[in-house]
């Protein structure tokens, strides 16, 4: 990488910190909750006349029950040519109105408001990222492509095989989810999440008259929880979590029916390959009740392999150029990024530097966002 390079690319970006602020502000002003399909097309309109300006051909991919999928490439383009994706969500957790008790304000180096940090700070660093590029006449290393979906946060149900599909064909991948911590460590690896439903069947009896000849589902649901409960290993990263419990009809009967909605989170596909095991071979411990357990949704963990970890290593030393010292940290929540590092190389976290991720202090410190969007650029410029 050059340093004289770098210099040119982030000069740049500087002198375009306040239009980065101004597109920001304006994506966080277009809520976009994420069970609102409609609330998404204004955030896709906003990328897809940027994207345009940058000579991209842009597509809309609509979802069923969600805001579907936004997927641009450049118009000119070498046919065959290796590729590399810039991953984004235009979403966010905050039910329509949110801007009444949390507007979007500028407050010297602190920009605030719902969606900034999480993820649309990251959307405007990737767009300012290519416009550089396009500016200073320098040539990716790989042509990039960008998707942007609209269900990231309720854990992407639609639009996870456009992402698989994409990462099977592309060499490495950028996702945009914020910056950790105060310093803006990258993530180098994050947790895999798998949930599971958990049902109980039992005999229904009168409570009063009868309750020997029932099955109380709940009573043998209390012991599957124990055994669930039991896996947790937290030395290792490994979290096992009943959060959610119901069944019963009525106190005077003896529950025919239970069930329980379990959370896991771990840091190896390995150990999840083990813990589900361990679940979906759950067995009933009172005579006449029955367990079973189904997989309802798996985001595999993002390790650090040998791939994921030369791209880590190609952006610390871009980010000496910059005078960025990156570090690179695990976290225990999944992003996209768990999906496209089963298939390639993927290097999340290249998003802004704020704090408050899904939290009322959310926002992103402006000075980031060109800091971040050279880093960025640097890495599409880095050859793979």
């Amino acid at each position: 990488m050059n340093p004289s390079k770098s210099n040119r690319i982030l000069a740049y970006l500087q002198a375009q910190q306040e239009p980065m602020v101004d597109l920001l502000r304006r994506l966080a002003l277009a809520e976009s909750p994420s069970l609102e399909p409609a609330a998404q097309q204004p955030v896709f309109d906003l990328l897809a006349e940027r994207l345009a300006a940058l000579d991209f051909a842009v597509r809309r991919v609509p979802g069923r029950l969600t805001g579907g999928v936004l997927y641009a490439r450049p118009r000119a383009r070498q046919r065959g040519a290796a590729v590399q994706l810039l991953l984004g969500h235009g979403d966010t957790v905050w039910p329509a109105g949110a801007l009444a008790a949390m507007p979007v304000l500028l407050d010297g180096n602190r920009l605030a408001g719902p969606g900034v940090f999480d993820m649309k700070g990251g959307l405007v660093i990737g767009l300012y990222a290519l416009q550089a590029l396009q500016a200073l006449g320098l040539q990716p290393a790989l042509t990039p492509v960008v998707l942007v979906n609209s269900d990231e946060e309720i854990g992407s149900p639609e639009s996870t095989r456009h992402i698989r599909r994409l990462a099977q064909a592309v060499q490495r991948v950028f996702v945009l989810e914020p910056g950790f911590g105060p310093q803006g460590h990258l993530k180098t690896a994050r947790k895999g999440v798998l949930r599971f439903a958990v049902a109980v069947q039992g005999k229904s009896a009168h409570a009063g008259l009868a309750p020997q000849e029932g099955v109380s589902a709940i009573l043998e649901l209390s012991h599957i929880i124990q055994q669930l409960f039991a896996l947790n290993d937290w030395a290792h990263g490994i979290s096992v979590n009943v959060g959610e419990v119901s069944g019963g009809t009525r106190p005077n009967v003896v529950a025919h029916e239970a069930r329980a909605v379990v959370d896991v989170r771990v840091p190896t596909v390995a150990d999840a390959e083990r813990i589900s095991a361990a679940i979906l071979g759950l067995r009933a411990t009172l005579p006449g009740a029955s367990v079973k357990a189904v997989q309802i949704d798996a985001s595999l963990p993002l390790e650090p392999t040998a791939r994921n970890q030369r791209l880590w290593q190609q952006a610390q030393a871009a980010g000496r150029l910059l005078g960025l010292e990156l570090e690179g940290v695990a976290v225990g929540g999944a992003s996209d990024g768990n999906t496209t590092s089963q298939y390639t190389a993927t290097l999340d976290g290249l998003g802004p530097v704020g704090d408050g991720a899904h939290a009322a202090h959310e926002h992103v410190l402006v000075d980031s966002l060109p800091e971040r969007a050279a880093l960025l650029a640097l890495l599409l410029l880095a050859e793979p």
